[in-house]
């Protein structure tokens, strides 16, 4: 069997610890009649990832099992289709999001929600991950990607950017409306765009400097240092902008969280897009808090179609594949400035 090379989780562990070995492994082939055998240009590297590779989130399952590859935001060349394949020809360029396959046939799946099939295989928690030189996938499962996308440009859009974009019509986005994004980093620095070209008022929030002032080059009318002080924090706001219409958290912290559900008027909406505790809200102030998941196929579809025909702007650095954990590191420590891609 032919081999390949990937950047292998056996265990958990700090990324300072270097816990990603450069290792061959067998190059996946297609097994089934409907996949497609797609060689990597890059992948994105996300912070959810980071969580997993260092244990954060054994507490939920993830990693489902070891040793695993990781990466979740593919894009790559089709080398290869089985015989039933329709949708893609030899010499396309397609795109994997994190959801590699789902059931179809629940209600989930029926509805257009696949995403949140209970059956799902998740991308990058198995050794079907990005950090790698080939990955297959069901064809239904993968979206066709422009010649004219450079790969750092569109890796990205299959978790960061589908993420951001459906957190921002999540937050049901309409000309003039005041929307706060808690959190401005690959996903972050997408949502704003995706806002503004719904013709939103968008503040933006965050620790690092370097952010807000990507966000202020983005189209945010303001960027704001966010602070744990919550009630100095809120009396600048309500000074500055009054309440919020609306709040996206993407920062995964409790106290971005609970800021940003004090930030929102009466009658607001906040979309919480990452891991945390539960809020806690007064229920006679009639706020909505909503729960978002990356999105469908079609929703997929529809991000490629917008940041092709607006010309929206991907923040990212590029990486040789075997720096995974030098960059991973960088974007523990916030030195970052949106998205790191790995390119093999």
């Amino acid at each position: 069997m032919e081999k390949m090379k990937a950047m292998v989780l056996g265990n958990c562990a700090p990324i300072e610890s270097n816990p990603l070995k450069l290792t061959e492994i067998d190059k996946h082939e297609i097994q089934r009649p409907n996949e497609i055998l797609i060689q990597i240009e890059a992948c994105g590297v996300c912070h959810s990832q980071l969580h997993g590779i260092e244990g954060d989130w054994k507490d939920i399952g993830i990693p489902p099992s070891l040793p695993t590859v990781p990466g979740h935001e593919v894009v790559g060349k089709v080398v290869q289709v089985g015989d039933n394949v329709t949708k893609f020809k030899v010499g396309d360029r397609a795109g994997i999001t994190p959801l590699l396959e789902a059931c179809k046939e629940c209600q989930y799946c029926k509805e257009g929600k696949e995403y949140l099939c209970e059956s799902s295989t998740i991308t990058g928690e198995s050794f079907k991950g990005g950090y790698t030189e080939y990955i297959t996938v069901v064809e239904d499962f993968a979206t066709k990607v422009p010649d004219t996308m450079k790969p750092e440009y569109a890796a990205p859009l299959f978790c960061a950017g589908i993420t951001a974009y459906k957190a921002v019509k999540a937050a049901e986005p309409q000309s003039g409306k005041k929307i706060g994004i808690f959190g401005i980093g690959g996903v972050g620095h997408m949502a704003v765009q995706f806002a503004k070209v719904e013709d939103c008022k968008v503040i933006a929030f965050s620790r690092a400097q370097k952010h807000l002032e990507v966000a202020k080059r983005l189209g945010a009318i303001d960027a704001m240092t966010f602070s744990e002080n919550q009630e100095e924090f809120l009396e600048q706001l309500k000074e500055k902008h009054g309440l919020l219409d609306a709040a996206i958290v993407f920062a995964p912290a409790d106290i971005v969280t609970d800021t940003a559900v004090k930030s929102v008027k009466k009658g607001g909406l906040i979309v919480i897009a990452t891991v945390g505790e539960n809020p806690q809200f007064m229920a006679f102030e009639e706020k909505t808090i909503r729960g978002t998941l990356i999105g469908s196929t079609k929703d997929m579809e529809q991000v490629i179609k917008i940041c092709d025909e607006k010309n929206l702007e991907v923040v990212s650095q590029a990486f040789p594949l075997e720096q995974a954990n030098e960059v991973l590191k960088k974007l523990k420590d916030s030195e970052i400035e949106a998205r790191a891609v790995l390119m093999p």
